[in-house]
């Protein structure tokens, strides 16, 4: 009995030493396959869309076109106006944050904390048209958007007016005309981040109502804050999201923002 225990002591480090081998190649060969899967998944975005002031007619337009380009470019859309996914456990799914026309206070303390959280970390941070007139007692929302809304022109408010790539070589940018000529609502901006690297600067000569002067961004992008942030001015009308170009202008930042370029 003695002999028998003690060789069958003798077998348990081999056999155990075995299993972990196997066991850790299995996992491996898992991981790895789990990282390929991952890697050929669409893209995440999750559209927010809560307004607590004015809401945009143009939302619903907004996510069904951005819903048309995750066909054509490759990522899935989940449109929600549920603050409570700005929770760790749920950004951690999405790939970038896209605000589209929020309006005023849309999250709570601990709702932006978890936001900080997400783009610090490396997440990333789109905004179309009234996402610049969102969160103005936030300062970490301010730098990230790039800057507040401040004032549009009114009797009309959506005008013809020219804007001018700067850029060009950008994802939001590359497939535009260098100079831009259409039509929106035209917010003047204030608190401007100076972090931001300026894509297209609106002509204020070109209309009336403007108040920011030569320097008048309307699309810009920056990384000052951890995560990759663009933003748009336009996107005011429901026309908007059936322009062509506009729609490139919006692939594009998209792009940019999943780190495509």
């Amino acid at each position: 009995m003695k002999t028998t225990m003690t060789h069958s002591r003798s077998l348990h480090p081999f056999w155990g030493l075995k299993t972990l081998l196997i066991a850790g190649f299995l996992l491996g060969s898992i991981g790895a396959f789990g990282q390929e899967n991952k890697a050929l998944d669409p893209a995440q975005i999750l559209v927010f869309t809560k307004t607590s002031g004015w809401r945009h007619s143009s939302i619903e337009a907004g996510v069904k076109a951005l819903k048309k380009l995750g066909e054509k470019d490759g990522f899935e859309v989940t449109q929600t106006e549920d603050a409570f996914s700005f929770h760790p456990d749920n950004l951690i799914k999405y790939q970038l944050v896209l605000f589209l026309s929020t309006t005023l206070e849309v999250l709570n303390d601990a709702q932006q904390k978890a936001f900080e959280n997400y783009i610090s970390q490396g997440g990333a941070f789109m905004g179309i048209h009234a996402a610049a007139d969102t969160e103005y007692e936030w300062p970490f929302y301010g730098k990230l958007v790039g800057a507040y809304f401040e004032s549009h022109p009114n009797d009309p408010n959506v005008l013809t007016a020219q804007m001018r790539v700067l850029d060009p070589n950008h994802p939001a940018t590359k497939n535009l005309p260098l100079s831009w000529t259409r039509a929106d609502e035209w917010y003047n901006y204030k608190n401007i981040n100076p972090a931001i690297k300026v894509l297209i600067n609106l002509e204020e000569d070109s209309y009336s109502g403007g108040t920011n002067g030569v320097n008048h961004p309307i699309a810009w992008y920056h990384e000052s804050l951890g995560g990759r942030a663009f933003y748009t001015g336009g996107g005011h009308t429901e026309a908007s999201f059936e322009e062509a170009i506009f729609l490139d202008h919006l692939s594009g930042g998209i792009a940019y923002c999943l780190g495509r370029d």
